[in-house]
């Protein structure tokens, strides 16, 4: 253990897309006196938006600074492929869907390779923080969809028969890998925890008008070129019990070659020992209650960066709490 290693805090950068609202003043963000606000850029180090860390030794620095600094001490051995690409693994969102976000599609690793520089391929995660009475999301295609019949609905205008659309609440988590063709609908407050890539490919954008009064951008054929049309009206998936002991619930909620993400529930006065054994930094999120860790507090709805060398870990329930944990196996 390292004693000059702790849980990392940030200062979010926020984003002012179309489809955001003010609702994450509800999640304790200080917005702007005006307009809307689509995304809290939690834990970045992305050239659209980089976080600051705003405590400890490290406080005012980015987070790509740090990781210059530390290299695989933030990130650990299994994220040695980001540190060579000079890239931090992973960007962790809040959203506030007030309005539909286009219909899209996120490339994978090698296509994001070969034609968007340095940018990484987009597998992301959400976890429902709120939603209203008949909330829903669009995910993977109807049954009989095909690239080509999907193409020739472009060009029709008539995408409705070809999505495939799921209901949601608060609570549901939906893990969304890349080539998934989806859109996260009005109403709804997510957490997102994602490869750090900020590639969308837009399919259908509902006919609306940017910021500056013209049609944002489609990607019809890089679309065409990456949806997984092999995802026919995808379920989503329960999560998958870890361990329930002494008053710490476990449950895997998404696992994949970037990321894996638990949900952890903890009963006031619980305590969870982990250690960062040099391998993966890890991420944790209190998404309801309130509780330390290493003595470093956090309440709902906030995120802290455990670097990879940190060594043991206590996380201790102050309250009732509910945490999301994401490491890199």
């Amino acid at each position: 253990m390292n004693n000059n290693y702790y849980p990392l805090l940030f200062e979010p950068v926020l984003k002012d897309y179309i489809w955001g609202g003010r609702a994450l003043e509800k999640l304790g963000r200080a917005l702007p006196p005006e307009g809307p606000v689509a995304e809290s850029w939690e834990i970045a180090g992305h050239e659209d938006g980089t976080t600051a860390v705003s405590n400890g030794r490290f406080a005012g620095q980015p987070l790509t600074e740090v990781q210059a600094e530390l290299g695989l001490d933030l990130i650990g051995s299994n994220n040695a492929w980001a540190l060579e690409r000079d890239k931090f693994p992973l960007l962790i969102k809040l959203l506030d869907a007030e309005r539909p976000l286009s219909v899209q599609v996120h490339p994978g690793d090698a296509y994001a390779l070969a034609h968007e520089g340095n940018e990484l391929g987009k597998t992301e995660m959400w976890v429902v923080l709120d939603a209203q009475p008949g909330a829903e999301l669009i995910l993977g295609v109807r049954e009989g969809t095909t690239r080509e019949n999907f193409g020739e609905a472009i060009k029709d205008g008539d995408l409705e028969p070809t999505l495939h659309h799921v209901p949601v609440k608060k609570g549901d988590h939906i893990c969304v890998p890349a080539g998934t063709l989806h859109a996260i609908m009005g109403g709804i407050l997510i957490a997102e925890i994602q490869q750090n890539s900020n590639t969308t490919y837009r399919v259908y954008d509902w006919n609306r008008v940017g910021a500056d009064g013209k049609p944002r951008p489609l990607h019809i054929d890089q679309s065409l070129d990456v949806i997984n049309f092999q995802q026919v009206e995808p379920r989503l998936s329960p999560p998958v019990l870890i361990s329930n002991e002494n008053g710490v619930r476990r449950e895997r909620l998404c696992a994949n070659e970037y990321f894996v993400t638990e949900r952890v529930t903890m009963e006031e006065g619980a305590i969870f020992n982990g250690e960062c054994d040099g391998r993966s930094l890890e991420i944790w999120g209190v998404l309801e209650g309130k509780s330390a860790i290493n003595e470093v507090a956090l309440e709902a709805i906030q995120f802290c960066l455990l670097p990879a060398a940190l060594g043991a870990y206590e996380v201790t329930a102050e309250t009732g709490v509910v945490m999301l944990r994401t490491y890199v196996e």
